[in-house]
């Protein structure tokens, strides 16, 4: 399980220099917006989920230029850098929330959009219940997530090691299907692509984990810092023999579904007595 007040920190830590290693984020953002281009979205609300430094709602703004874009980020520091690249025109606006309790009223978004939130999460199950509330019936949300094949090499380097957790484990496509249609999403569409990263180095690939907030988070993690030798000998195992160099491979999964609209509260289910016909005899 991941710890949250951890998660939300590191974030806090690392916005100025989010944007140096957003490469993944950037990728699926443009991945998911291009496969949304078929579907039909008239968008007057659109929330960024998870927005980081604003790339993907200034994204979206483009995209939906009469909609009130609404950047949303558990991050105080991620939502200050994503106003400072506000332009003078946009009418974007900024929410700290978490992702699980969002301040909006139901029935109330067209459009849902979170690039890469979901592996922040032990179950996106809340998120996605979330999700459904605030989403008008047929409106969309989309999202990309990271599927089980993800990080494996350092999940691997780190095993011949110790018996530590290190890596999260992330949910499979099915099980994201499965998680929408019982939240009250209907229609999902997933589909998964792959991704490799190739470092020169360990200290380039460290960098980047680290300035992109992806450092270990897991409640299980040791309590103690990690030792020279043993952050040694999982670099040796993590790094190609011939080569010299690592490479990672990311499974990416992309996701779009529809809005039921809200579900009514079987105590306060009223019926019409007016609207019921008379039976004639």
């Amino acid at each position: 399980m991941l710890n949250r007040k951890h998660i939300r920190r590191r974030f806090e830590q690392v916005a100025s220099r989010f944007d140096s290693a957003d490469f993944v984020h950037a990728t699926t953002r443009e991945g998911l917006l291009s496969r949304l281009e078929p579907v039909l979205i008239e968008a007057k609300t659109v929330i960024d989920l998870g927005a980081a430094t604003g790339s993907t709602s200034r994204a979206l703004e483009k995209r939906f230029k009469k909609a009130n874009v609404i950047s949303v980020d558990i991050a105080h520091s991620m939502l200050c850098e994503a106003r400072k690249k506000k332009s003078w025109l946009s009418r974007a606006s900024y929410a700290q929330a978490d992702a699980v309790a969002l301040p909006f009223r139901n029935a109330c978004v067209d459009l849902v959009f979170a690039n890469m939130l979901l592996p922040w999460l032990d179950d996106p199950t809340p998120v996605f219940t979330e999700v459904a509330r605030v989403l008008r019936k047929n409106g969309v949300f989309a999202f990309t997530t990271l599927g089980p094949d993800s990080l494996r090499e350092i999940a691997r380097a780190w095993g011949q090691v110790d018996a530590e957790a290190h890596v999260n484990r992330f949910s499979d496509m099915h099980n994201l299907g499965d998680g929408l249609v019982n939240a009250g999403l209907r229609d999902p569409v997933v589909d998964v692509d792959r991704l490799s990263i190739n470092y020169k180095n360990s200290e380039r690939l460290f960098a980047d984990l680290t300035n992109s907030g992806a450092r270990n988070t897991l409640i299980a993690r040791s309590p103690t810092l990690t030792g020279k030798g043993p952050f040694d000998a999982m670099i040796a195992a993590l790094t190609d023999a011939d080569r010299g160099d690592i490479t990672l491979n990311l499974e990416l999964i992309y996701g779009h579904c529809w809005g039921s609209g809200p579900k009514m509260d079987p105590e306060n289910y009223r019926i019409d007595a007016t609207q019921i016909p008379l039976r004639r005899s």
